[in-house]
């Protein structure tokens, strides 16, 4: 789920819609509680999530938002939105948070830099990994297939009748974070770029590769609680230094390791209530977001109900982080 130097971005087609209406974006509400919410209710008001479309990043989502509803009052909104579109409505409060940010310097530079309609919150406490894998049983049988220097040899494994005469490196999202294509042409590898589509396909995808002992390379990311159930060997690229990712069409490194961060709305970042200081406090580990992830994909879990039980069973942490908000 988000990853990383340049995501490919979904750019709406008129910014002057609200966001409801870019992006397919599906409006959910969850309002504050009709009482206990008190002086911190009139002090939180609106809080508006962006949810973009991987289930890590809406655990986090859910998670900041049950504990803004139920702890100290806020009206809830959640938008599924695509990471620059969300960007773009924190001008007018459409958007007040995205709560998990991989990189995105071309949007840090036009929205926070230059336009100053967005803010950086500050660590969300994941680290993130972006990469090119393989399921485990084709490292068994291909010892050598983790050293991209050998992915030449083993294109004819991956040909698909979507990558014609090329072996297939398989994406999710268009719009997640990606240099795959530049990799991939400043690297001389004889392969194609395919989308799955969506995170789901991409799990799809991995999951019967190694059932049915399937060949599969693809791009896959950390925190990602998929990789407790298959556990996916990452294709080593030439290593990551800083600056190699600084042209965008000349890319032909690893991708680097990203302390993902949050992204406030200015507006909001002003406002300075209990619900804008809770996600400056919000923090936790990628076993806690894959615990909830699994929860919502896996079990079925309404998502605020897998955020109440995490929040239910983590006390310590949460109070933590509502001592912040209410001071």
């Amino acid at each position: 789920m988000e990853l990383r130097a340049v995501r490919r971005v979904a750019l709406a087609a008129v910014l002057g819609l609200t966001l409801a209406a870019c992006g397919g974006g599906n409006i959910q509400s969850a309002p504050a509680p009709s009482s206990g919410g008190g002086q911190a209710a009139a002090d939180c008001g609106k809080l508006s999530m962006a949810i973009n479309p991987w289930v890590g990043y809406e655990a986090s989502a859910h998670v900041v938002g049950y504990v803004a509803k139920s702890k100290l009052g806020c009206d809830v909104e959640y938008k599924n939105v695509k990471e620059e579109v969300a960007w773009q409505g924190m001008a007018n409060r459409e958007v007040d948070v995205v709560i998990e940010n991989w990189g995105h310097p071309d949007l840090v530079q036009k929205y926070i830099t230059d336009q100053k309609t967005a803010q950086d919150a500050g660590p969300n406490g994941n680290i993130g990994v972006i990469g090119w894998y393989v399921p485990p049983w084709m490292v068994q049988q291909y010892p050598d297939i983790t050293d991209w220097n050998n992915l030449n040899k083993y294109a004819d494994l991956f040909k698909t009748t979507e990558s014609g005469g090329q072996g297939q490196l398989l994406d999710g999202d268009p719009s997640f974070v990606t240099n795959d294509e530049a990799l991939v042409k400043n690297l001389n590898l004889n392969y194609k770029v395919v989308y799955a589509g969506s995170e789901a396909a991409l799990i799809q995808a991995f999951r019967q590769a190694e059932a049915n002992k399937t060949p599969l390379l693809g791009y896959f990311y950390d925190p990602q609680w998929f990789l407790s159930e298959v556990p996916l060997v990452k294709v080593d690229l030439p290593p990551y230094t800083e600056g190699c990712d600084a042209d965008p069409a000349k890319i032909a490194c690893d991708y680097p390791k990203y302390d993902l961060n949050k992204i406030v709305g200015t507006k909001f970042a002003e406002t300075d209530s209990s619900g804008y200081k809770l996600v400056k406090a919000f923090s936790w580990t990628n076993e806690d977001q894959n615990v909830v992830a699994k929860a919502i994909t896996e079990d079925k879990v309404d998502p605020e109900k897998a955020a109440q039980q995490w929040v239910d069973a983590n006390p310590d942490k949460v109070n933590a982080w509502l001592q912040a908000a209410q001071a």
